[in-house]
């Protein structure tokens, strides 16, 4: 009897698809048929399927006449040049509409067939696009779930984020008042094995319509393993199929989350009794989690920065406290609180040759010293991490609570220089969804017993006490860590070899800061692309009378385009700070003439009156000057274009050896309590969220005028704004 790990079970060859789709397989350079699923005679009218082998579909015009009159068959090396991208269209069969899914993968064109469905009950209102005003992690999940109710509606729907370790836990759910919740409880890692993660970062959508409905086999005349993984249709495991129907489901529907190219999470769906999902809806299910993904990257990015920034001026003022002293030791002592809370630790142990200076919660001083005799044996790298050091060394250590977790910083391991910080044990439990525990179950399959891992038959809360752990440290926590720890290399007084290399490490810093930038706008313009092109293809494919999904489907569209728009921003962002700068005396009427009159255009405010009086020549950048004033006169414009009467004066004075720009309109304002952040990235203001933007033209501007040897500030007040830019005079 064969013994089946859950990572072991091949689910990507079942042999075998759903019965809500229909399957066809061609060789990619004859065209001929390689396989079938059996159910295609329930819609096509061929007298005998073996007939089909080695054979084309254009040698049976009557019974495919349907696909072979389609757009996407006549074009196949065109629609089917890139590996494992599918195109969509509908065809009529029988009377019938069926999407009609075409991809290529390996060296076959995988033909894919399954029934349009009308769903009368979809509700998708225009607020869809609020993914990107939240300002809270968990509000862009239950955003989410609440827009995805309108389109699939599942008894039960769950945003579940995967862990490191291949487990998974419950973030947020929406589901019925009579089904018992599952949020916040943790999934063990074989629940969704590792080969299912893998399925589904590259099959992003996946739906099981009935777990107790018949499967369909693939007939095939050489018999070999046929690859589903992007099949729409691919039949479900043996053993996810009783996990599914364990959990009182009888469908179930998935959508990855994918956050910086790797899984991140899933939103997934159960429902009671069988239920299919029409493809056009699963599209735009995805299309929609998609937008939230990248909503939550964003957002999470500008956190990631914020903090950067925050912990770039903690470092800076103990840099100066640093400099004080005259030697490395007496630095650190008197800075001894700032360097235990920057990780967020309980305690401190700072370490010069045999003497030991403490901060906050230690453990006793022999105990110290035993922890310093154990990183001299038993870590090699200089920086060492741990949140189990009670649990893994407690007895051997003899240590307390207060040891828990433990972070060590070897300055200088030959004179036992190092710091220790100390966090204490955390009361930790976990919420299981069932018992996590694994047991052994028996399946039978093609006349052979098989011993798999059985499916859990119960989701009931099954608590786990864990002892011996602190807190995690964080990736914010080991940021703070590598801070200090640069921070003493910096100060420590060594040689220029230690200068150069934390020069060649800003350099390189600074090169994958660019290298992200233009990430941003080029790399991730492909699935921008796709995503577009598809919902082009949904839009073509509706009848003239649906307006309201082409309103839908535009709007998706017109947020895609945002979105380019985003990243191109970004990329000007970084341009700002790294292009070279050739400074020349530059005419600017002109070019503030041909930016307000578009902006004008742009901004549907052909009433708005644009009042240009003197404009002076400066030194500056061409290209950067034409930046500056596009952000600056364009935001005038775009503010103020729902005054009654929008008015913006600009006007330009020689003061000095400076030349100032004042850019004035009557549009809504800047509150005192924004000025702060007003030229930070990603900033926009509370009453500004009702305009089109995304808050990087104003750190663009203050770049650019950085560089270029000026300044930009602004005054205002309720009802008017007035930004002011200072150039260098030629």
């Amino acid at each position: 009897m064969n013994f089946v790990e859950c990572h072991e079970e091949p689910i990507h060859i079942p042999g075998y698809i759903q019965s809500f789709g229909y399957l066809i397989g061609i060789d990619a350079e004859s065209h001929s048929i390689t396989f079938f699923s059996k159910n295609i005679e329930d819609i096509f009218s061929v007298e005998n399927l073996h007939q089909l082998f080695d054979r084309k579909l254009t040698d049976f015009p009557e019974s495919f006449a349907s696909i072979i009159e389609s757009d996407i068959y006549n074009s196949l090396p065109k629609f089917t040049r890139r590996e494992n991208e599918t195109y969509y269209d509908k065809i009529v069969i029988g009377g019938k509409d069926y999407h009609f899914s075409v991809y290529k993968s390996k060296n076959i064109i995988f033909l894919e067939f399954e029934k349009v469905l009308l769903n009368p009950n979809k509700r998708i209102s225009n607020k869809y696009d609020n993914f990107y005003i939240i300002d809270d992690y968990q509000e862009i999940w239950d955003q989410l779930l609440n827009t995805l109710s309108k389109i699939v509606n599942y008894d039960r729907m769950m945003i579940y984020k995967f862990a490191m370790d291949g487990s998974g836990k419950v973030i947020a759910e929406k589901s019925n008042a009579n089904l018992e919740s599952y949020l916040g409880l943790h999934y063990p890692e074989n629940d969704i094995p590792r080969q299912a993660r893998d399925l589904y970062l590259k099959k992003r959508k996946r739906i099981f319509s009935n777990v107790h409905a018949e499967t369909v086999p693939l007939l095939s005349k050489s018999h070999e393993t046929i690859d589903l993984t992007y099949s729409a249709s691919r039949g479900m495991s043996p053993i996810h199929g009783q996990y599914v129907k364990n959990s009182g489901a009888s469908s179930s529907f998935s959508i990855s989350i994918i956050i910086d190219d790797q899984l991140w999470g899933l939103v997934t769906c159960q429902n009671v009794e069988p239920k299919h999902i029409d493809l056009a809806d699963r599209v735009q299910a995805g299309i929609f989690t998609a937008l939230a993904s990248n909503a939550y990257s964003s957002f999470k990015s500008k956190n990631e920065l914020n903090y950067r920034l925050e912990l770039n001026g903690k470092m800076a003022n103990l840099k100066t406290e640093f400099l004080k002293h005259n030697n490395l030791f007496n630095s650190l002592i008197e800075n001894k609180e700032e360097i235990k809370s920057l990780p967020e630790a309980d305690g401190l142990a700072i370490i010069a040759d045999e003497n030991i200076v403490t901060e906050g919660s230690v453990p006793q001083h022999d105990t110290i010293l035993r922890i310093i005799k154990w990183a001299h044996a038993y870590t090699e790298d200089d920086m060492y991490l741990s949140r189990s050091f009670l649990k893994d060394h407690g007895a051997e250590l003899g240590l307390t609570e207060n040891a828990a977790g433990i972070a060590i910083y070897f300055i200088e391991r030959s004179k036992n220089n190092l710091l220790i910080w100390f966090r204490k044990e955390f009361d930790e439990h976990i919420d299981w969804a069932g018992n996590p525990e694994k047991t052994i179950g028996t399946i039978s399959e093609n006349g052979e017993e098989r011993k798999i891992v059985s499916p859990r038959t119960s989701f009931h809360i099954f608590t786990e006490n864990i002892k011996g752990n602190s807190k995690r440290w964080s990736s914010r926590n080991i940021t703070a860590l590598q801070a200090v720890k640069d921070l003493i290399l910096e100060t420590s007084h060594k040689n220029y070899n230690t200068i150069k290399r934390l020069n060649d490490e800003l350099k390189k810093v600074n090169e994958e800061l660019d290298s992200f930038s233009y990430t941003i706008s080029h790399d991730l313009g492909t699935p921008l692309t796709v995503m577009k092109l598809n919902a082009q293809m949904l839009l073509k494919s509706l009848n003239e009378e649906s307006d309201k999904s082409r309103n839908k489907i535009n709007s998706i569209i017109e947020e895609i385009d945002n979105m380019a728009e985003m990243m191109n921003d970004v990329l000007q962002l970084s341009r700002a700070k790294h292009s070279e700068i050739q400074l020349e005396v530059l005419q600017t009427a002109n070019t503030i003439e041909k930016i307000s009159e578009n902006a004008k255009i742009t901004f549907g405010s052909p009433k708005s009156e644009v009042v240009i009086k003197s404009c002076p020549d400066v030194l500056a950048d061409k290209t950067m000057l034409h930046q500056v004033f596009l952000n600056i006169i364009n935001n005038a414009i775009k503010y103020s274009s729902r005054h009654e009467n929008p008015r913006v004066e600009i006007e330009g004075k020689e003061e000095g050896d400076t030349v100032v720009y004042r850019i004035t309109d009557n549009g809504i304002g800047i509150p005192e309590e924004n000025k702060h952040k007003m030229f930070k990235i990603f900033n926009r203001m509370d009453n500004a969220k009702k305009f089109k933007g995304n808050g990087v033209g104003l750190s663009i501007v203050h770049r650019i005028m950085r560089r270029l040897g000026g300044n930009v500030d602004y005054e205002s007040n309720t009802d008017s704004t007035c930004f002011i830019l200072t150039f260098k005079k030629p």
